[in-house]
């Protein structure tokens, strides 16, 4: 047997004994096994290196290292795990240290993207970097041909050192030469926190890393600052998840101490049930938690813990369905493994993951069942706390159905000729804008000029029919590029429909909020 060969061999044998061929998982629990399992390892084994002996002696490509790696890394352990079901994942030495990183919520560098943002806050803000401003050279080396990663490569570093970055930027003749001092760079779960209107807050949790808790307690109380809250919105849309453990510390924050948060059941490992350890403080006020399709995992944890003891009001679209949980497992040569090892069951015990068998990865992740939202009679029903039937079956039924979002056939031609982003470079080549700046007719008609010469095909009619949601975007931009990403973020957030929807729901969560006060008082008597 080849050294590539014994290699190839281990790896494998080591990610099958940890998803559980042997019945047990690596550095938690291990089980006697019986002579039949032994045999059966073996056997796939034998199987596999004699498949593999195959392919080194008669492929017509030489299989070197990186070959070898690919088909191990890239294709015999993930073909194996998702055989199993769609999260189990296998993590190469670089999506590893990627994947720890964003657990940590940072990392070392200047803070730009490469892509139409910038960060607000970091080295590169600070210098007076734009959005749109291209990058000629990093240190003198040229980025012609780059990709973006390795542009982000040559700007990330130990913090403290330096940097030297040449940039053009539109209205400037000469190319800009910026020395950052690079430092740590946050990548915050609340980005965005504000009053939305008079003692009404509104967040945006985007995923659920190791400071999502705190983030969250940070913001609510920016909020009391300014006297007690009357109401919150909590978007959740699009958040895919994270740390389980920060779903609950967050939903403590909301809940009576004791009440639970979520519960998890496996095979392996004892069950195990997550409740409030410290319970709201403070005057209660009615919540709206707006979730969409992407909302999933430590996200559907949050919410379907607030809608089974009726704090909160869940608005939007029945969310993804991932209650798969998966323990991240190190293994040699500094791979990861994140195999599934529980489910997650809400309050009423509902099954958060919804149905994998029998489908593509494509489908699962992309084809999703368009029957009427309001369609429940084929699912599984509970009670909350106060007797109001949810559905389970898969992902968080909202207490209130709003529409997605869907641009219409000019605005996807706007955006998809990134006008806003390139006219935003154009407006602010020769001047600036105030806070009170305000989209009116000789902005909108720089705006279509700049569309004209550039030979976009809008019509006035076409503006005009799109005439608040042009402006707001133009707006947004703007912002985004004059005062920074967050303000940019108000912008988008004061204009978006499912937002302006969800503060209208608020007396409906007062109502709930109402009911459970009574309840509380009765059974007290």
């Amino acid at each position: 047997m080849s050294p590539r060969t014994r290699r190839a061999v281990f790896s494998v044998t080591v990610f099958l004994a940890t998803c559980g061929i042997l019945g047990s998982v690596i550095s938690q629990k291990v089980a006697a096994q019986s002579a039949s399992d032994e045999s059966t390892l073996r056997d796939s084994l034998k199987s596999f290196t004699s498949v593999y002996s195959v392919v080194e002696q008669n492929y017509a490509e030489k299989m070197d290292e990186d070959r070898t790696d690919k088909a191990i890394y890239d294709g015999a352990i993930p073909g194996m795990l998702h055989v199993l079901d769609p999260h189990s994942n296998f993590y190469d030495p670089k999506a590893y240290a990627a994947m720890r990183e964003e657990q940590h919520g940072r990392y070392y560098g200047v803070g730009m993207t490469i892509q139409p943002q910038l960060v607000d806050g970091t080295p590169s803000y600070k210098a007076g970097i734009r959005p749109g401003d291209l990058i000629i050279s990093v240190d003198g080396k040229p980025t012609d041909g780059m990709d973006s990663a390795a542009v982000a490569s040559m700007l990330k570093g130990p913090r403290g050192t330096h940097v030297l970055v040449t940039m053009s930027r539109e209205g400037k003749d000469k190319p800009m030469t910026f020395d950052l001092v690079r430092d740590e760079i946050p990548r915050p779960s609340v980005d965005i926190a504000f009053q939305i209107q008079p003692h009404v807050g509104y967040m945006h949790v985007t995923n659920f890393q190791e400071t999502t808790a705190h983030e969250v307690g940070e913001a609510l109380d920016k909020f009391r600052e300014d006297g007690p809250l009357k109401g919150l919105i909590i978007d959740l849309r699009g958040n895919p998840g994270g740390l389980l453990n920060q779903a609950v510390d967050m939903a403590d924050k909301f809940l009576q101490k004791g009440q639970v948060v979520v519960s998890q059941h496996g095979r392996v490992q004892s069950d195990q049930v997550y409740s409030a350890s410290r319970g709201e403080t403070g005057p209660k006020y009615p919540i709206v938690v707006l979730v969409n399709r992407g909302t999933a995992s430590a996200a559907e944890i949050v919410s379907g813990a607030l809608q089974d003891h009726d704090r909160a009001l869940i608005a939007g679209e029945t969310t993804f369905g991932k209650g798969l949980v998966q323990t991240v497992f190190n293994i040699s040569q500094n791979t990861g493994l994140a195999l599934t090892t529980f489910h997650y069951y809400t309050p009423s015990g509902r099954l958060i993951q919804r149905p994998y068998d029998h489908m593509s990865l494509y489908d699962y992740y992309y084809v999703r069942d368009a029957a009427n939202p309001k369609d429940n009679a084929n699912r599984e029903v509970k009670l909350t706390d106060d007797g109001r039937t949810v559905y389970g079956g898969g992902g968080i039924t909202p207490d209130e159905h709003i529409e997605p979002l869907k641009a219409n056939h000019v605005q996807e031609v706007l955006l998809s000729q990134h006008a806003f982003f390139d006219f935003t470079k154009h407006y602010l080549s020769n001047r600036t804008i105030a806070k009170d700046f305000v989209v009116d007719d000789a902005v909108l008609n720089d705006f279509k000029a700049y569309l004209k010469g550039k030979k976009i095909e809008v019509t006035d009619e076409d503006i005009a029919v799109n005439l608040d949601w042009v402006k707001a975007s133009i707006k947004q931009q703007l912002f985004t590029t004059q005062f920074g990403q967050n303000e940019g973020f108000k912008v988008e957030v004061e204009s978006d429909p499912q937002v302006l929807k969800a503060l209208s729901f608020l007396p409906q969560a007062q109502a709930l909020l109402d009911q459970s006060k009574s309840k509380t008082m009765t059974a007290q008597k």
